[in-house]
């Protein structure tokens, strides 16, 4: 049962460490520790407490949905450097930018709600994650959803997790999905049956004209629990292992030093970037890189932070020929109206997430299934690091490489909680991911010279206009892709000697240790994976129901 420790939060002089303990620790209340914790604490007999880096959901542009644009660039993230890739100019800094807020990403991202396709669950039994292939995981995929539209052998209603229809369907994303049509791309009414080729509209993770984040899903309907405490603003700093087993975590809270241990296990769920970052921190990680920082080695994996995934983008910016797009809302007159019909009826552009429409297509003609995926984004600018147009009013068309080969590395600088770790996703470094990306380029200018969209565009401001062969578009690429926020696969789940967990998701040599995030994956899905960090802490709440 709870002891959470005799202090109350936050009243003892800074020099002081508390101690405590309860039965499970999470670390990280993203996507994948929000379920995990929700879920655990609906047994009362076990005590719960969930640590988040970040501030609590407070923030009032988080629940609705048409502010993705200021969370989508705003205080709740956190800039992480990462090493320019080859072809990229050396002056380059590109950042990774992560979500730090109770919530993680599904509190700051587009809501986008994508599973992927069987076959990628059948990649993931292939590489030794057995128990994970599709027909395994849709059930837990369904535990969680409230379809507002299906209810079938692929969709479920009265789970927690809202996925809904876009209510508000902006006119420019209408044209461009009759614009791919134009280009032989047919309409696909539910990218979440198995058989994502085509374009259609997106549904997001949203609930009567609010974001259905996990921490609202999942989170704010239990916080009154007595076995649950949340706390926000809490920076761990190594995972606690003695004689091999995990049993605690040291962490800090404005310069307070906490000690909280763990009964019976501790889950890292702190994503692709902080969970190696974490386990190496502990020493938990390739023993003769732990040794060169001074680090006492725990157990020897030389998989921890390697396997470093990432879908990689590109964003084509264009500019209208008058106020065909949601930047219209910029002036203060439209703003104020949209304001009021978000208000009165929870409609209008404030309940649309911007990126209403998308596609998967192929960009290796190869694949058995779509490997470029398509988002219409009805404005410029609203992304970090997209430019706005000349006048205003403008769209974006993005597209990523959604299965991509290359693969990096996320590693320690040094064995300093607060430096950031090093993170070199080497993205294009198999030249098939660049190839894919350049003609799924191609194939999105295409879109926009068809005339149901054409109509409506005055120039092309990125790329150039001067920018026409498939050789300056595979420069383009090179030059200016972005990465997509997606890390995965540096806690790769397996059976070999690279893997670091097992299919129940255990860190392999040490006891009371599970990871369970994105990090996990050994490959990433065809998509969008927030809908897959909640399966997976659908999942990992499962196994560890079973082991208690």
């Amino acid at each position: 049962m709870a002891n959470f420790g005799s202090a109350r939060w936050g009243i003892l002089p800074r020099s002081e460490t508390v101690a405590g303990k309860c039965d499970y620790i999470v670390v990280g209340g993203g996507s994948t520790g929000c379920v995990v914790a929700s879920r655990l604490s609906e047994n009362a007999d076990v005590s719960v407490v969930l640590l988040e880096e970040g501030p609590n959901d407070i923030n009032p542009y988080i629940h609705i949905p048409g502010a993705y644009y200021k969370t989508a660039q705003g205080p709740l993230l956190k800039r992480i450097p990462w090493e320019p890739m080859a072809g990229q100019s050396p002056d380059a800094t590109p950042t990774m930018v992560q979500a730090s807020v109770l919530g993680g990403g599904s509190s700051v991202n587009a809501m986008i709600y994508i599973r992927g396709v069987p076959s990628d669950y059948a990649r993931w039994e292939e590489l030794g994650a057995s128990g994970w292939n599709y027909g395994d995981v849709l059930p837990y995929f369904l535990r969680s959803e409230d379809n507002n539209r299906f209810c079938n052998e692929a969709h479920a209603v009265g789970g927690p997790l809202g996925v809904s229809d876009i209510d508000n369907i902006h006119p420019l994303t209408r044209a461009w999905l009759q614009a791919c049509q134009q280009a032989g791309l047919p309409y696909n009414h539910d990218f979440n049956s198995g058989d994502q080729a085509g374009s259609g509209l997106y549904q997001i993770t949203a609930r009567n004209g609010l974001r259905s984040s996990a921490a609202t899903a999942f989170l704010k309907p239990v916080r009154r629990r007595p076995n649950l405490q949340v706390r926000t603003r809490a920076r761990v700093s190594r995972i606690i292992v003695e004689q091999g087993r995990a049993t605690g975590v040291e962490y800090f809270v404005n310069g307070r030093r906490w000690v909280l241990h763990a009964e019976r296990e501790v889950i890292l769920s702190a994503g692709a970037i902080s969970s190696p970052k974490l386990l190496m921190l502990s020493g938990i990680g390739p023993a003769d890189a732990l040794r060169r920082h001074g680090i006492q080695v725990e157990m020897d994996l030389p998989g921890v932070g390697q396997n470093l995934q990432d879908h990689i983008e590109m964003s084509l910016v264009y500019q209208l020929n008058g106020p065909h797009s949601y930047d219209k809302y910029k002036k203060l007159h439209w703003k104020a109206a949209a304001a009021l019909n978000y208000l009165l009826f929870r409609g209008g552009p404030a309940s649309s997430n911007l990126i209403e429409g998308g596609a998967f297509w192929w960009g290796n003609k190869n694949e058995t299934v779509p490997d470029v995926q398509f988002f219409m984004v009805v404005g410029a600018g609203i992304e970090e690091g997209v430019d706005t147009v000349p006048g205003g009013n403008g769209c974006t068309v993005n597209l990523g490489q959604i299965r991509p080969r290359s693969r990096g590395e996320v590693t320690l600088q040094s064995a300093n909680p607060a430096e950031n770790p090093r993170v070199a996703p080497r993205y294009f470094s198999d030249p098939y991911d660049l190839d894919a990306v350049t003609e799924g380029t191609m194939a999105a200018l295409d879109i926009m010279e068809k005339p149901a969209i054409s109509r409506y565009i005055a120039a092309r401001q990125t790329p150039a206009p001067t920018m026409k062969t498939r050789s300056d578009i595979r420069n383009f690429c090179l030059e200016t892709a972005h990465a997509a926020l997606h890390p995965a696969g540096t806690c790769r789940m397996g059976q070999d000697e690279m893997a670091v967990v097992g299919p129940d998701l255990r860190v392999r040599g040490i006891d009371g240790l599970r990871v369970a995030d994105a990090s996990v994956m050994p490959t990433l899905i065809s998509g969008n994976p927030n809908a897959v960090c909640i399966m997976i802490g659908e999942r990992a709440a499962s196994f560890l129901s079973e082991a208690a």
